[in-house]
């Protein structure tokens, strides 16, 4: 990309930044995300380190302040009322929980856990080299660690070092194909009509968005768990999705990486991580690996059945270093045949087109995703896989010039660049992961 277009690109990338900016927090967008999101705000974070530094650990001890007593890291955080989201803290009652911190309303459940790899790469950087940036290392630290050791010890029923998601918005993939099973499990008859509470079919494209059948399903869950009072135990017990995500337990093993890495750097002990991290490395490698069809994927824990449904979070395990090299390799093959399956096809579907689910302008059932285009990007690095890392790069950066900085892309060949965007314009980790790989080119 020219010079010229690149400081275009970052100058947009930046006033979008400013413009979602709450005051001690970023939204991923105003209209159709009002609040803090968990992984949203790790990769927000690093967008702000290329940008206004003092924002980042801001921005970080703002989705801090949400951290139960438990460990657990809330999805989302609502520091405002807005009355624009559906459901908002009204349907998730974790106001009068003893663990649940005073005076923050959130969620009752999580997201992938990216602070400790966020962390570790913005300390590599000019702003992470200043004293205020060391001490904040110090202060981050032991609530990063209390939220790992909150999953490995309230996720892992069976000892397995494979955590668990309790509800398809906890991998952020929410809509994903590979929950249709676990989901269309769960008998909505008879359950209460949630369509004229959505605000998001108002904000956004409705047939984009999951269908109210889906969010029925949804709000059951979230029901389920507010009657259970959000107790580990019972959910374990009794929640229909319990399911082994490919992603989450990639970004875990990554993030522990990162938190070993700054564990030394403070001169705090790394065993207990190094020890989840063996465990969970070799778990992605025999439980979620498929030999026949040389992918990875989810797990499905209340049915005791792998999910073979091919999305792009099996490609995760590069992100984590976990695969082999035989298997990176079988990997990169999917990336350029299974996913883009002929000429003009635009890296990386969320779902590939071979799958019957995929919809290559719903949520989740196709479009391309910026975020994770990143995180496949730094996987491929992470192998030596250059060219094709360099491609995917160059696929980022055409989406985002060429299309705009929305929340996801459709992937199919010959769309024109200007109606490709899905979702949310001025989107805020589309910007701000735009920032970073202009900014900072070391692997992640």
């Amino acid at each position: 990309m020219p010079a010229s277009a690149t400081q275009s690109l970052a100058d947009r990338a930046k006033k979008i930044l400013d413009l979602n900016w709450r005051g001690a927090y970023t939204v991923p967008s105003g209209r159709l995300y009002p609040f803090q999101w968990n992984w949203d705000s790790g990769f927000i974070a690093l967008g702000l380190a290329h940008h206004r530094a003092e924002r980042a650990l801001e921005e970080i001890r703002s989705m801090f302040r949400g951290q139960w007593r438990s460990g657990l890291l809330p999805h989302i955080v609502f520091h405002q009322p807005n009355p624009n989201y559906f459901p908002g803290p009204e349907v998730w009652r974790t106001g009068e929980l003893p663990d649940r911190p005073a005076g923050v309303l959130a969620t009752g459940i999580t997201q992938p856990p990216v602070f400790a790899f966020v962390v570790e790469r913005i300390s590599a950087l000019p702003c992470g080299q200043t004293p205020l940036w060391r001490e904040f290392v110090r202060e981050i630290f032991p609530k990063i660690l209390a939220f790992h050791r909150y999953l490995y010890t309230r996720r892992d029923p069976r000892g397995e070092g494979l955590v668990y998601v309790q509800h398809n918005w906890e991998p952020g993939t929410d809509n994903s194909p590979a929950w249709d099973a676990p989901l269309d499990a769960i008998d909505i008859t008879g359950m209460r009509d949630i369509s004229r509470l959505r605000r998001d079919i108002h904000n956004a494209d409705a047939a984009h968005r999951p269908t109210n059948a889906n969010y029925q399903r949804y709000i059951h869950l979230v029901d389920l768990f507010a009657d259970l009072g959000y107790r580990d135990e019972a959910i374990a017990q009794k929640c229909p999705f319990l399911v082994q995500d490919v992603l989450f337990n990639s970004l875990l093993v990554r993030s522990n990486q990162a938190l070993v890495t700054l564990a030394r750097q403070i001169g705090e002990p790394a065993a207990e991580i190094e020890a989840w991290n063996a465990k969970t490395i070799a778990a992605i490698e025999t439980k979620l690996w498929d030999e026949k069809t040389g992918f990875y994927y989810a797990y499905d824990l209340r049915r005791d059945r792998p999910i073979p449904v091919m999305t792009n979070s099996g490609f995760m395990p590069l992100l984590a270093g976990a695969a082999s090299p035989g298997r990176a390799e079988r990997l990169a093959r999917h990336l350029v045949e299974s996913f883009a399956p002929g000429p003009g096809w635009r890296l990386c579907a969320s779902t590939a087109p071979g799958e019957s689910a995929f919809d290559p302008v719903k949520y989740w059932r196709g479009p391309v995703w910026i975020q994770m285009n990143w995180l496949i990007y730094h996987g491929l690095r992470r192998y030596g896989l250059d060219d094709l890392a360099a491609r995917m790069h160059g696929e980022i950066f055409s989406l985002l010039e060429n299309t705009g900085l929305y929340e996801n892309y459709d992937p199919r060949p010959g769309i024109p660049d200007a109606r490709r965007g899905l979702g949310a314009n001025k989107f805020s980790w589309s910007a701000s992961l735009a920032l970073d790989l202009i900014h900072n080119p070391a692997p992640l």
